[in-house]
């Protein structure tokens, strides 16, 4: 019974130093991440703009919205530009909100982004960049990940996990915007 009892508390004590461990590792990591993503497309600033500056087009090319086709969203704001935002509630996507806080026609869309499920903002931009008869349009996203050890190990992974849905992401809005 004794050999029982010590293997036990052996047992507990690793696993409270590779709690311990992975606590203080993580305190360590650090609080923020970005992701950053571009594609070419055939087409005018115009276009692509029109595609990036109004909330009910994402659903048109955004993976999410593609993921979930039955995802429900709220639009509030102007049509378009800043001010323009949108709540969504999904069961594979998750609930959150984006509200555009910059715009200027032609060139670029900054938004702010909560994920209400996991607490977590962040801030992004689209910007649109001429390159004769193409446009190449980035796609950066960034946020503070705060002072928890575990979201840190989260941030790890975020370009891993983020960035392939902004490569469809944008896929889908060059094929959008080259087919009109």
């Amino acid at each position: 019974m004794v050999k029982l009892v010590t293997l036990a508390l052996r047992i507990v004590g690793a696993l409270l130093v590779v709690v311990i461990f992975l606590l203080g590792v993580g305190l360590l990591l650090p609080a923020r991440f970005s992701v950053a993503r571009s594609v070419d497309i055939a087409g005018t600033p115009e276009r692509v703009y029109g595609l990036i500056a109004s909330p009910r087009e994402w659903a048109r090319w955004s993976a999410w919205n593609r993921r979930d086709p039955a995802m429900a969203i709220d639009y509030s704001g102007p049509e378009r530009g800043a001010g323009a935002a949108w709540h969504w509630s999904s069961r594979s996507e998750g609930r959150g909100r984006m509200v555009f806080t910059q715009a200027v026609a032609g060139q670029r869309i900054e938004y702010a982004l909560d994920f209400d499920d996991f607490g977590m903002r962040s801030h992004g931009a689209l910007t649109i960049d001429p390159a004769g008869s193409r446009v190449r349009v980035n796609w950066t996203n960034e946020g503070d990940l705060g002072f928890s050890p575990l979201s840190r190990w989260f941030g790890l992974f975020m370009d891993r996990l983020v960035g392939p849905d902004f490569e469809a992401g944008l896929r889908n809005l060059k094929a959008l915007a080259e087919t009109g």
